[in-house]
């Protein structure tokens, strides 16, 4: 730094009696000169203005303040420590309340209005107020301007906020396609699992039938064992229900079976003989009564082998085929009556018993 040239001491001049007594002369007040003192150069030279050099020196202090406190600002953003709050004084009470710099001593050969100073100002003017803030990486990038540095970092700050958003969209969006997904399977998981119950359920509804028509058929055989069809080398003519102008009710009664004259009748199942006689249209008729009350008409045979009251068991002969009564040829002609007295099919009865004319 540079530094003013000392002051010149005071010159002392002996007489002639310098070791006993000399003559004291007067010394004057030194005042420095602009030719006794070296012109300061460099960034602490002061230039004068029109409007005092002290005015101008207040402003650039004013300036250096300001730009301080703006890099503790960034200083703020970039660290995120909170501002401190710095109170300014009145720069115009101050600088009214300093002397003018021409009137102190020394300084007034320091101001000068010569143009290179000018240039050297304005040059320091435009110049960055402080470099507060500047990371490596705005040097780097060239953003070494404070406030560059900070608006820099405020679009970086927007760009990495625009990415979480992005971000955060994208995971939105993976996660709704994942769940979605998962949704999908779960639905085909519960389909496939519904029809597996469905197929299951079917499979275990046949089987029951099946298991239940293998006991049907095992009962019907078993039951068959006891019941017999009652004639044979048969052919079944008329039906249970068969219209026709030949029978009395406009409807046949029972089930017809044509076979030679004098072919055996034989006892569908144990019972006893109820009648056994001449019935009218009937011809020769044998009724048989079962255990549970069920009745067995045997019509238009041409001979009986039983009486009433008589006892017989399955396939034991009763009678044989003829001709007998309202007929058109030989046949049986087999009805078979309810308890109550109801005519019922006999084909659907012996049927059930296992049986299957």
């Amino acid at each position: 730094m540079a530094s003013n040239r000392p002051a010149p001491r005071a010159v002392y001049v002996p007489n002639d009696d310098d070791f006993g007594s000399y003559d004291e002369e007067p010394f004057e007040e030194w005042n420095p000169t602009e030719e006794s003192i070296r012109p300061v150069r460099g960034r602490h030279r002061v230039h004068k203005k029109s409007g005092g050099g002290l005015a101008r020196s207040s402003t650039v202090l004013g300036v250096g303040v300001i730009a301080a406190v703006g890099a503790g600002g960034i200083a703020t953003a970039q660290g995120g420590k909170p501002p401190v709050s710095i109170s300014m004084p009145d720069l115009g009470t101050v600088t009214d309340s300093l002397p003018e710099a021409k009137s102190l001593p020394g300084v007034g050969s320091l101001i000068s209005d010569d143009d290179t100073s000018d240039t050297t100002t304005a040059a320091a003017a435009s110049a960055p107020l402080t470099a507060a803030g500047v990371s490596t990486a705005d040097a780097e990038q060239g953003t070494t301007d404070a406030g560059e540095a900070l608006r820099a970092r405020i679009m970086q700050q927007a760009e990495n906020q625009q990415d979480q958003a992005d971000a955060a969209v994208q995971t939105a969006a993976e996660d709704a396609a994942v769940k979605k997904a998962a949704d999908e399977a779960a639905a085909q998981q519960k389909a496939a699992e519904k029809e597996a119950e469905a197929k299951a359920a079917a499979k275990k509804k046949k089987e029951e039938e099946a298991r239940k028509a293998k006991a049907e058929a095992e009962r019907l055989a078993k039951l068959a064992k006891s019941y017999a069809i009652p004639t044979s080398s048969y052919t079944l003519t008329s039906h249970f229900g068969d219209a026709g102008s030949m029978w009395s009710s406009g409807h046949h009664t029972g089930l017809d079976f044509a076979a030679p004259t004098g072919t055996p009748l034989k006892a569908v199942h144990t019972g006893t003989v109820k009648e056994a006689g001449w019935a009218g249209a009937y011809g020769y008729r044998t009724v048989l009564e079962l255990e549970d009350g069920t009745e067995i008409w045997y019509c238009h045979q041409s001979s009986l082998n039983v009486s009433a009251g008589q006892k017989v068991t399955t396939g034991e002969v009763i009678g044989r085929v003829g001709a007998t009564g309202n007929v058109t040829g030989p046949h049986l002609h087999l009805e078979v009556h309810t308890p109550d007295g109801t005519g019922i099919d006999p084909l659907g009865w012996l049927q059930g018993k296992g049986l299957n004319p």
